[in-house]
């Protein structure tokens, strides 16, 4: 039987990895959005296109990962992985090491997140200058 791939899940399982809040990404999207419209959205099946797009650009991954992760298959998968590396090594599942070094990840992540909150902030300088040149105008 072939599974359906939830692809609001998906937005809301990939923005929780980058550990990007619901008002975050709303605000990241523009005018229209808020932290509950993003809330419906993340119980979507599926996801227009064009907005799964915007998603796309903004969270910087690529739409396919939103359309075809299947967290079903991927825990397969490793799991197969895992019991094969058991079953030819003879070792536990303990003395399996990552390739991936994690703190390498974690700092990348930070990175991405400080990037993230400076372009908010730089956002919202501008905002706050033309707030108050509209002000001064009148």
């Amino acid at each position: 039987m072939e599974s359906k791939v939830h692809e609001g899940r998906n937005v809301k399982r990939f923005r929780e990895m980058l550990g990007i809040k619901q008002d975050a990404l709303a605000y990241e999207l523009g005018e229209g959005w808020n932290q509950k419209k993003i809330s419906l959205l993340e119980q979507k099946e599926t996801i227009e296109l064009p907005l799964l797009q915007q998603i796309s650009s903004t969270l910087k991954i690529p739409v396919e990962a939103f359309q075809n992760f299947d967290e079903e298959k991927a825990i397969n998968i490793i799991s197969n992985i895992v019991n094969n590396h058991d079953n030819a090594t003879g070792n536990s599942l303990f003395s399996y090491y990552p390739t991936v070094n994690p703190v390498e990840q974690i700092i990348k992540l930070h990175e991405e997140k400080i990037a993230l909150y400076e372009r908010m902030l730089k956002e919202k300088d501008e905002m706050m200058e033309r707030l108050e040149k509209l002000l001064k105008d009148k």
